[in-house]
């Protein structure tokens, strides 16, 4: 009789080569945005994390090399789902500019409220940190802001091209004062845990606006 070959043999056993899961990275950066944006980069470890999605760290070095890696991934993940929340309401062309603006405080407003102000705006989170952050965050994090900067921008330009806004007014300036008031109020309200902060920003800031 034929002896079984070594092939037969392994039929129906796992090949012992590494299997890659693209849920499992989805899982893990999921996971890492949410404890982020709750905490800071530098106190939430990654054991808590794999604990939390029930992953062990060999997997979790399978798909980063570190946590600055991981950081990374959490920031393009995390800018990817805020410039298509700004876009939403930014973008929406039946609504008149200044109104857009207005109305994407008012949900982020209503986003702290139903996590109680926990969770905070992860960019914020880490640029409190900055000091502690290896160098390419922080970077990392200016550009970010930059672009977030520049959606309000045009937004504004457009107010100005529709008679919302003085002829005059520096749409740049006005944008960046806008994030450097609205982190501020985030924070606060994190603090306050109650929407204050951020209803006292966006009313005077729309208020204040040169017409």
């Amino acid at each position: 009789m034929e002896k079984p070959t070594s092939l037969s043999k392994r039929r129906g056993r796992p090949p012992k080569v590494p299997r890659t899961h693209p849920d499992t990275r989805e899982v893990l950066i999921r996971c890492g945005v949410e404890v982020l944006t709750e905490q800071g980069f530098v106190s939430s470890g990654i054991d808590g994390i794999l604990k939390r999605v029930g992953v062990p760290k060999g997997s979790f070095y399978h798909y980063f090399d570190s946590k600055e890696a991981f950081g990374h991934a959490l920031l393009s993940r995390y800018a990817e789902y805020f410039a298509g929340k700004l876009d939403h309401w930014l973008l929406a062309p039946e609504i008149p500019p200044l109104e857009r603006l207005r109305r994407f405080t008012q949900d982020a407003q209503g986003g702290m409220a139903r996590h109680d102000y926990r969770r905070g705006c992860l960019v914020g989170n880490l640029g409190q940190e900055v000091t502690l952050l290896p160098e390419g965050l922080g970077a990392r994090l200016e550009a970010i802001l930059q672009d977030w900067q520049r959606r309000v921008a045009d937004c504004l330009r457009l107010a100005k091209a529709e008679g919302e806004l003085a002829i005059d007014a520096d749409c740049d300036t006005l944008a960046a004062f806008f994030w450097i008031g609205w982190e501020g109020a985030v924070q606060r309200a994190r603090l306050t845990r109650e929407p204050t902060p951020l209803v006292l920003f966006s009313q005077e800031f729309l208020a204040r606006l040169p017409r």
